[in-house]
């Protein structure tokens, strides 16, 4: 995801939280160098901590990922307090709600490093009658603007969620859309996915638990993508149906009641847990939404990798060629496409 650090036009207490949460993170970074000589890490922590050079010059090598100055630090305090995402969407319609911020455009979230803010926040919108979650983020680009660093929680995890994040993050980096939150967040899900394979082929071969652990997580990202985008679809047609506001949130609930019951047989079939944990929460517009930024339309941004033959550096000029132009970059790059283009 990309955090907001917007200047005149965005509300003055917002951009000064962010603004000072970011400034904690960075002021106690220390380099890569230093943090691997301190007690604090475990060896697990420091084998993946030197892997991340590795991972950085492997995007930048053979992804054509953007050259940055982030990772070259890290934020050790494992007790730091996570980025807090809310999203809100209208009861009756599949459109999140947005917030404008210049440079980065139009956002389909807003991060909050205080709970309490990101609760209030949240409070003003339900009173508004819309459908709200809130969230936590364990990664977020500045989009070249700081040197982003590593941070522990990253560390603490395993080991193939370092290197999507990390390419995930450089995604951000390299290409950007102002204000089409699904094109950016889907490219980087679908680089950061793909690319970790290749990285952990190429670094530690075909047969390697860690590429084997890749390749499922690609597999469950199809499987929960097609899952969730039938249920987006689902729920557009009862949206746009002529009954009443009431019978559509009426009709909504037994929908979702169903979704429910299918991502319970859905989930037999994941080889990861990276999935497990979708239908603890209630599901609502917004929660499916917010996820469906970054996983509806996997399949599609695979199709288009395989329109340009398997190669992320051709599909990465492909899109920056396209960014150049007005209009939905997603629907513009259909009108080009040559296969069969997934519904979502």
């Amino acid at each position: 995801m990309v955090l907001m650090l917007c200047s005149s036009g965005c509300r003055l207490s917002y951009v000064l939280h962010a603004a000072a949460g970011q400034y904690r993170l960075l002021k106690n970074s220390v380099p890569v160098e230093e943090a691997l000589k301190k007690e604090v890490l475990s060896p697990e922590e420091k084998d993946r901590l030197r892997l991340v050079s590795r991972v950085k010059e492997f995007g930048e090598e053979a992804l054509g990922l953007k050259t940055s100055g982030n990772y070259g630090t890290v934020y050790l305090d494992s007790g730091r307090r996570p980025l807090y995402v809310i999203s809100a969407c209208p009861k009756d319609r599949l459109k999140l709600k947005t917030w404008w911020f210049p440079v980065v455009g139009s956002m389909p979230y807003l991060g909050f490093f205080d709970l309490e803010r990101a609760k209030a926040e949240r409070e003003k919108l339900i009173r508004m009658d819309m459908d709200v979650t809130l969230g936590t983020a364990s990664a977020y680009s500045t989009l070249g603007w700081f040197d982003d660093p590593v941070t522990r929680n990253l560390l603490e995890g395993s080991t193939l969620d370092l290197v999507e994040t990390i390419l995930h993050e450089m995604t951000h980096v390299t290409l950007y859309v102002k204000g089409q939150g699904a094109f950016n967040e889907g490219l980087a899900m679908l680089v950061g996915k793909r690319g970790a394979l290749l990285f952990f082929e190429e670094t530690f071969g075909p047969d390697h638990p860690f590429t084997a652990d890749a390749q499922h997580a690609i597999e469950d990202e199809r499987l929960f993508s097609s899952y969730l985008a039938s249920i987006l679809e689902e729920l557009e047609a009862l949206y746009d149906s002529p009954v009443s506001y009431e019978e559509k949130l009426l009709h909504r609930e037994k929908l979702f009641a169903r979704a429910v019951e299918k991502f319970g047989k859905t989930k037999e079939r994941f080889k990861t847990n990276h999935f497990l944990h979708f239908d603890s929460s209630p599901l609502n517009n917004a929660y499916l939404l917010s996820i469906g930024l970054y996983h509806r339309r996997f399949l599609l941004f695979e199709a288009f990798l395989r329109e340009k033959g398997d190669s992320i550096p051709e599909l990465l000029a492909f899109f920056g060629k396209l960014a150049g132009e007005n209009g939905d970059i997603l629907a513009r790059a259909k009108t080009s496409f040559h296969g069969s283009v997934p519904d979502s």
